[in-house]
């Protein structure tokens, strides 16, 4: 059955199947850059308070089903992105849908074992992309603690560049600087591109004079981000020891990788059986079986003493009180999981350090797709995309193929946009932090910071 929401847009033909967390932030998220989506699920009510809150179309059913695929419209589909939370029929949706259709497939698939053989499944089933969002949750956590001074490390340049965004802390040596004052003293090549005061985001000038309580975003090489840290004062190094509560996916991926790192890790998992099972997994970490909500466990394990603490069960509350109490008797690096997104500036008040959202992660990634195939019909001219400060900015990397208004011109001449910069070159593996005098060229990827919203090409960038 078809659910008719508002009005057909013009844009991508993009058909969604499942409409759990992640299938309706992709709805909210996509249908607001102007697609024309349609939604199936198997949940009428489901379906019903989407296609009522978003102008999109909802088709109750089976996306594995050709007929509902036929229902949705997979004859003038431009993509098909499958987001149930079964990994075998998010496969098959795409396969089908590669087969009945002429469009693109994107498949969440989350099981360890699939994922193991991800380039292997997308090469011969001719997917588009295959995305783990909890191995990719694993790996945002991981960059983190490599960095614990950081709330939030984005990556650019395949991993040679990164922008990190920390809170100034009262008496830091940037406190009541400019950034020209705080860069020259620096001596090293960074650019402070986004910063939060008071709810408010700034893309800031040479001018701008840093407060206590900031949260800036700056971009720099791995090398030059450390040493930017380190003469402000703020710590660099990775931590040596973690303490994680659940023992889900995330918790799996993020332990193997932080034991690869040469990190201790504790893990407390209330399930026996899941207990056992990731202390045969993961022999390299300490496995207990017990409340992870127990203060008293709690404390017997070590979390007073502990680097850093990583909540990362299945209810929301119970991973922010986790964190609160860590914060309160311990000084370790706290990164708090959320999977619901209501509650925002609550959540934000309680000033939980770094706070992950699986769901953008693995939004983020498919939108950088989408722009990309609706600019230029597939070819990838977005590399990287993050939404930044809670949605309000955007850093964005283009890969810049061919001449344009914006290429072999100098930075100063082009004729940009407010609130936007131009915060890093690519240039065959060199990171450039552009000046005045810089050129973008054919070849290049370039990072620009912007509160504006939307861009789909690097032309987007001027006025």
């Amino acid at each position: 059955m078809l659910l008719r929401g508002k009005s057909r847009k013009e844009g991508l033909n993009i058909i969604i199947v499942g409409g759990g967390k992640v299938g309706a932030t992709l709805v909210e998220r996509l249908s607001r850059e102007n697609h024309d989506i349609t939604l199936i699920d198997k949940n009428r009510k489901r379906l019903e308070d989407i296609t009522s809150t978003y102008d999109v179309m909802g088709v109750e059913g089976n996306g594995a089903s050709f007929a509902v695929q036929k229902e949705a419209g997979i004859d003038d589909a431009d993509l098909l992105i499958s987001v149930t939370d079964s990994d075998e029929l998010n496969l098959l949706c795409c396969t089908l849908a590669r087969r009945a259709g002429r469009c693109e497939a994107i498949a969440r698939v989350r099981t360890p074992e699939y994922s193991q053989e991800a380039s292997f499944l997308r090469g011969r089933l001719g997917l588009a992309m295959i995305i783990n969002p909890e191995l990719e949750t694993a790996n945002e956590v991981a960059r983190v603690l490599c960095m614990p001074t950081a709330l939030d490390i984005c990556t650019f340049a395949h991993g040679q560049a990164e922008m990190i965004k920390i809170k100034v802390p009262s008496g830091n040596l940037m406190c009541d600087h400019t950034l020209a004052e705080i860069s020259k003293a620096a001596s090293s090549k960074v650019l402070i591109c986004a910063i939060e005061r008071n709810g408010e985001v700034f893309i800031p000038s040479g001018h701008f004079v840093i407060h206590a309580e900031d949260k800036i975003s700056f971009i720099a090489s791995r090398k030059n981000a450390k040493h930017f840290l380190s003469s402000v004062g703020l710590q660099t190094h990775q931590v040596k020891s973690t303490m994680i509560v659940g023992g889900g996916r995330v918790a799996y991926y993020l332990a193997k990788q932080l034991i690869n790192m040469g990190i201790n890790v504790k893990i407390i998992e209330n399930d026996k059986d899941r207990a056992m099972k990731l202390s045969e997994e993961l022999p390299a970490a300490v496995v207990i079986n017990g409340d992870g909500t127990d203060e008293g466990l709690l404390r017997e394990e070590g979390i007073e003493y502990v680097e850093s603490f990583v909540p990362l069960t299945g209810i929301d509350e119970e991973n922010v009180m986790l964190t609160l109490y860590a914060r309160k008797i311990s000084k370790a690096k706290c990164i708090t999981k959320i999977t619901r997104m209501g509650f925002g500036s609550v959540i934000e008040s309680l000033d939980l350090g770094s706070v992950i959202y699986p769901r953008y992660i693995t939004s983020e990634a498919i939108i950088a797709y989408v722009r990309a195939k609706k600019e230029s019909m597939g070819s990838n001219n977005i590399q990287t995309l993050y939404h930044l400060f809670d949605q309000k900015a955007e850093a964005i990397e283009f890969n810049v193929d061919k001449e344009s208004a914006v290429t072999d011109i100098p930075l100063m001449e082009l004729k940009l946009k407010s609130n936007l910069l131009i915060a890093l070159i690519n240039r065959n593996g060199r990171i450039i932090i552009p000046s005045g005098t810089d050129c973008v060229m054919v070849g290049d990827t370039v990072v620009i910071v912007t509160t504006h919203t939307g861009f789909d090409a690097i032309t987007d960038i001027l006025k």
